[in-house]
């Protein structure tokens, strides 16, 4: 999985969720599709060598089991990383053409709070979104 960060960025989800398994197939299908700035890379988090991706990272601790369990990860080649809704923003600017401008977007700062508030509701409500099982549900944090 290391030589993932060295070529293109890695996009880590939670694959045991089939509303997160179909939003990485959509995207595969659509915005790759008209792919014109390069490729990138998508892996469940359950079969990715998330230690060698946060060494790749700078191993600050970034990459995590836990944090890939309650959001999607975007790992550039240069060691970034991003979490939830700029993940997507990231995401959807390497995919080109007007998916580069949605992308653009989620990642002003003026929008960026609101993209991440739909983000973080989204994530948590994922088991009661089409194509959400009682599997996506995220465990409830204990106070």
């Amino acid at each position: 999985m290391a030589e993932l960060i060295a070529h293109d960025p890695v996009l880590v989800f939670d694959g045991d969720c089939a509303f997160c398994t179909s939003c990485v197939t959509w995207a595969e299908r659509y915005p790759r599709a008209s792919l014109s700035s390069g490729g990138w890379q998508a892996v469940p988090y359950q079969y990715a060598d998330l230690a060698a991706l946060d060494a790749g990272a700078g191993g600050h601790g970034l990459v995590t089991e836990e944090r890939a369990g309650r959001e999607v990860l975007w790992i550039t080649p240069g060691g970034r990383v991003y979490g939830g809704a700029q993940a997507v923003a990231r995401l959807l600017m390497r995919s080109g053409g007007a998916w580069a401008y949605a992308g653009a977007v989620l990642a002003l700062p003026p929008v960026r709070p609101i993209a991440a508030a739909v983000y973080r509701w989204v994530s948590r409500n994922r088991h009661l979104l089409p194509a959400g099982t009682p599997a996506c549900a995220m465990p409830r944090r204990l106070p």
